[in-house]
Order: structure tokens, then C-alpha cells, then sequence
């Protein structure tokens, strides 16, 4: 199997977030360099001034008009701003959205004609960036439209856990309205395919988050649990995917549940995201699984308050671009495993020969 380095493409992020430091702490280590050849969508400009900002003289980007132009062993960068992008630290402004959806449309413009094979995307701001080209609550569904995919799901990935989604970010009082047996269904499957086809895991088992407090308590505290998620994790198991649940979302993690557990599907946002960036929130990592391409984020924010002041962790980027190449390895490997499968053959048992055999063969005391 061909093992090329992998050609990473980076968003910049919103200009006056954290994004610009936690990619550039990320990419002065050049260890990152032996893994995959990192692409940022950005401006010069623009990193220069955050260079500046934090103090930073020993780095600098290798300037190039596009993927194929990229050196190896170089921390890249393609320019899609114009010089009168203006920095304003810590603000959240009209021009940092919109400098941040025209690195994410060029990334993604790449991403789809093959000529970068990963997207690790730094934050954005998800209300300057909205405009009659970006109508999305986020990442996610803008990747989802860009691929022409019906379903994906937010995965969050760490050591520790990995967290799906049945709803993503819609209000609270919506969420019991958008579960369904099929919805719940649906991400099952996903969640399952990922954790095959992204992670290497054989037969996952997968634990289900009840949606009410104690899982409804036997429908005393609310109907879904017996209406919906068990009738969808039973249909699930029909299917041959190793389903439990529906598990109390405090008693689960408060246990230590989640640790035996391949993958967990939570009903809402900070259901899951709350354990998670509690345990995982210097590591972990956001993943959209069910896009014919890798993407990956850190999981933390544009942190307007700390912006330019260094005090920004890079290790949840680098995290998300250990992930990217990991699962962009998985997916290979499984697609030559997968290339020419063996026909099935049915295989006779001819339980007469059993008496034909040594009685010693028998005996769990003899030697092998």
C-alpha cells in the first residue's frame, strides 16, 4: 500500500481568534513535518501580525499559490486575503467572518478536486461568518451540504471517550422533537461505520444516553426512553450492531462507564460535551464522520478574551491533526482489505470423523 505523506489543509479560523497561534505553536514543532505536509488557507499578513503579538521570531511560512508548489519539509501557506485585512484582537467583526468562510471555501474547493487529502479546520466565529453564502449553524452542516451527504455526525474523539451526537446545535426545546426511532437509527449506523471504517474497531459496542433524567425512570420522568431509544437500540441489535443502553447520562459517566464503550451516542449537545471537554478538553478532538473526506477541529473555540496574549494551548489542534492523518491511514487500509474479498464458501462439518480421532487429542492435560 502507497504511503505518501499526507497533504493536510488548514482553515485559518476567525483572524482574531486563537486560531492563527494555536496553528502556528503546532507547526514550529517540525516533528509534525514527518507525519503529513501542512497547508494553511490564510494570509501572511495576517501571521505576521500574530507572530508579533506573541512574541514569535523563529517561524515563519513558505509561501505558495497552491498544493503542489508545497515543501515537504516546510510549514506552507497559500495567501487568500488581500493586504487590507485588518486584525482587531479579541473582536468579533464582520471582516473576520468573512476572511474566515474565504480560507474555508479555497480548503474546501481542494479538498473536494483531490489536491489535498485532509481538512483540519481552526475556529470560526459561527455568527459573524453567517451571510448569504454561509447560512449553517456551524462546520459540520456546511461540510455536509459541500459533500452532498444526507447524514453526518459530530464525533468528539479523545483517549478516553468517543461521543456522538443525535442532535447537534439546535435549542434545547427542540431536541425531544427531532429524536425519532429512525433519526436515532440512522446515527447508529453512522456511528457504527465510523468506528469500522475511521477507527479499525472490528465489532464496536456502542452505549445509548437516555434522553430524560435517570432515563425517564421507567416513563416517570418522561416517555422517549421506552417510546423511542429503546425501540431504536432493539432494532439496532436486529441489525447486528452491538447496541446497549439507554444509560443515565450522570450515573454513566460518573461511574466510569464510558471507558468501556467503543463509542457513545448522546441525545444533546452539552449532554456529551460537557463530560467530555471536562475530561478531554486539552486533547480532545471534533470529528465529522460520514464525509467522503477527513475533516477535523480542536475542540475549544476562537477564545476571543485570550486572543494575542500566548496563552492559548495548541495541543487540541495538534490532536485534530494527528486524528485527520490517522483515520486518512484507517480509510486506506480498509479500502485494501476490503479491495478483493474472499467469496463465501459454505463449509461442510463432518462431525463423524470426531470418532476416528485420538482420544489424547481430547485431554487438556496432554501437551501441544
Amino acid at each position: 500500500m502507497e504511503t505518501k505523506a499526507i497533504i493536510t489543509g488548514i482553515s485559518h479560523g476567525d483572524i482574531n481568534g486563537i486560531g492563527y497561534e494555536v496553528i502556528i505553536k503546532t507547526l514550529m514543532d517540525t516533528m509534525i513535518n514527518d507525519l503529513c505536509i501542512p497547508i494553511v488557507y490564510g494570509s501572511p499578513k495576517v501571521a505576521a501580525y500574530h507572530r508579533k503579538a506573541l512574541n514569535i521570531n523563529n517561524f515563519s511560512f513558505n509561501n505558495i499559490r497552491n498544493p503542489e508548489e508545497a515543501n515537504p519539509k516546510k510549514a506552507n501557506m497559500i495567501n487568500c486575503l488581500d493586504d487590507n485585512v485588518r486584525v482587531e484582537l479579541g473582536k468579533s467583526t464582520p471582516q473576520g467572518g468573512e476572511a474566515a468562510l474565504i480560507s474555508l471555501e479555497r480548503a474546501v474547493e481542494d479538498l473536494k478536486a483531490g489536491r489535498i487529502d485532509v481538512l483540519v479546520t481552526a475556529p470560526i466565529d459561527k455568527k459573524n461568518i453567517q451571510s448569504e453564502k454561509f447560512n449553517f449553524t456551524g462546520h459540520t452542516d456546511y461540510l455536509r451540504t459541500k459533500a452532498g451527504t444526507e447524514e453526518v455526525l459530530m464525533f468528539m474523539v479523545s483517549e478516553n471517550m468517543r461521543i456522538g451526537f443525535a442532535t447537534g446545535h439546535v435549542p434545547l426545546k427542540k431536541v425531544s422533537e427531532l429524536i425519532t426511532i429512525e433519526s436515532l437509527l440512522r446515527k447508529i449506523r453512522l456511528m457504527n461505520q465510523s468506528l469500522i471504517l475511521d477507527f479499525g474497531i472490528r465489532k464496536p459496542q456502542i452505549a445509548v444516553l437516555g434522553l430524560n433524567p435517570h432515563a425517564g425512570d421507567n416513563s416517570l420522568l418522561g416517555t422517549e426512553e421506552t417510546d423511542i431509544i429503546i425501540p431504536a437500540i432493539k432494532q439496532a441489535e436486529n441489525e447486528g450492531i452491538m447496541t446497549f443502553g439507554p444509560f443515565p447520562a450522570d450515573g454513566f459517566f460518573g461511574a466510569g462507564s464510558f471507558a468501556k464503550f467503543d463509542g457513545i451516542l448522546a441525545m444533546y449537545h452539552d449532554q456529551g460535551l460537557a463530560p467530555f471537554k471536562a475530561l478531554s478538553f486539552d486533547s480532545g478532538v471534533n470529528f465529522t464522520a460520514g464525509l467522503p473526506f477527513v475533516r477535523t477541529s480542536p475542540v475549544h473555540g476562537t477564545a476571543f478574551p485570550i486572543a494575542g496574549k500566548n496563552e492559548a494551548s495548541e495541543n487540541s489542534f495538534r490532536q485534530a491533526i494527528y486524528l485527520a492523518c490517522n483515520i486518512f491511514r484507517n480509510r486506506q487500509i480498509y479500502a485494501a482489505i476490503s479491495k478483493n474479498p474472499l467469496k463465501h464458501q459454505d463449509i461442510e462439518t463432518h462431525t463423524d470423523k470426531v470418532d476416528e480421532l485420538p482420544p489424547d487429542i481430547f485431554n487438556a492435560e496432554q501437551p501441544l
